[in-house]
């Protein structure tokens, strides 16, 4: 894909040439190119997913290890999550943050268990990959390493029958708890699974080598009940789900408390508040933030896009849409958004002005799509 003057050159994930093969209709995201939608469309891709196993490429997500006696402590001066209590085999989402109290980025932290010394493997967004990896990297005593391994690619196979799919290539990866990460050979690939994702179904994401990527997730498409998914298809997921998206629904003028993330802050750092930002963080569960992240169902069928204004019924502006669109599973428009905590109780009426149009709406609770997470 050619570049703009003076622009970045758009960068390929291992299955670029996969996506092409399929149909994958692509578009620029996070510096690379991927595939919003295939032939079967975004509608398609979501129901199918929620009915049955859809193939993600993730690719582009930033992952890294921390290595060495004391990684979990010098990651913990990042983020209130709790990683030095994190069992190995065991995954976390947590918070880097800004000095300010603001979420710097979100991340997934797996504890790998390495004989003898401290292994984390870190999941980062696409977008904010370097700075992430310049962050924690300035924090690292001696004794602690960061690698990145740009040399592996990362898909996402999500639904009801992801698992049970994925299982007939290794039949171990049944027994992993939710959130439970191990080592697997599948289909001739060495792989690092989690069963974790971003759609609010039971799944897996699974890191393989870049090499081995394309032949890997071609095996996964020929099992059964199997097909690909866009990044279209990824975003109505998780936005039924009412998870975040970093840049859209928290970033580094949001702190975890307005976020509705305070469950991401372990109980054993609520006492030494030893993290960056934590005043602001202990200053909003103290006193309540002035704003709070909720769900909003508008009473019309004209979805509200990210940025549209949120006032109270015929009054001033007190809020704004963070993401918003249809819900193919929740059969109508849905968004997310901040709001006055005045008004985020459920069922508080709310107005949103789409196009010049005040639209009747109301808070609504998330998720919109029941979490179908193992359990």
């Amino acid at each position: 894909m050619a570049d703009s003057p003076g622009e970045s050159p758009i960068l390929e994930t291992p299955l670029s040439g996969l996506h092409r093969a399929l149909g994958g209709r692509m578009v620029p995201f996070a510096g690379y190119a991927m595939p919003v939608q295939y032939p079967a469309g975004i509608m398609a891709e979501h129901l199918h997913c929620r009915a049955a196993a859809s193939l993600f490429d993730v690719s582009h997500m930033g992952q890294a290890e921390l290595v060495g006696d004391g990684a979990a402590a010098a990651l913990e001066s990042l983020t209130p999550a709790d990683v030095q209590g994190l069992k190995p085999g065991r995954q976390r989402y947590g918070l880097l943050m800004t000095e300010q109290g603001g979420i710097f980025d979100d991340f997934m932290v797996a504890n790998l268990g390495a004989q003898g010394t401290e292994r984390l493997f870190l999941v980062v967004n696409a977008s904010r990959k370097a700075e992430d990896f310049a962050l924690i990297g300035a924090a690292l005593p001696p004794s602690v390493t960061l690698r990145p391994l740009p040399d592996r690619a990362l898909v996402a196979l999500q639904g009801p029958a992801a698992v049970a799919a994925i299982a007939t290539l290794a039949p171990g990866i049944a027994a992993l708890p939710f959130m439970g990460v191990g080592a697997f050979d599948i289909a001739g690939v060495p792989a690092l699974v989690s069963r974790s994702g971003y759609t609010g179904e039971d799944g897996v994401e699974v890191s393989v080598p870049a090499d081995s990527a394309e032949a890997f997730a071609k095996a996964l498409l020929a099992l059964p009940g199997v097909q690909p998914a866009g990044l279209g298809a990824r975003d109505s997921l998780r936005l039924e789900a009412g998870l975040c998206l970093y840049g859209n629904d928290i970033d580094e003028t949001t702190s975890p408390v307005e976020a509705a993330l305070t469950w991401t802050i372990g109980k054993r750092r609520r006492t030494a508040w030893d993290f960056r930002g934590a005043d602001r963080v202990r200053a909003d569960l103290d006193n309540g933030p002035q704003r709070l992240r909720v769900g909003i169902r508008p009473d019309s069928r004209q979805p509200a896009r990210g940025h549209t204004p949120v006032h109270a019924p015929g009054g001033a502006v007190m809020g704004e849409v963070t993401s918003g669109g249809f819900g193919p599973s929740a059969n109508g428009p849905v968004a997310m958004g901040y709001v006055a905590r005045s008004h985020a109780a459920d069922g508080t009426p709310l107005e949103l002005l789409v196009r010049g149009k005040p639209i009747p709406a109301r808070v609504a609770p998330l998720p919109f799509t029941p979490h179908r997470y193992a359990r």
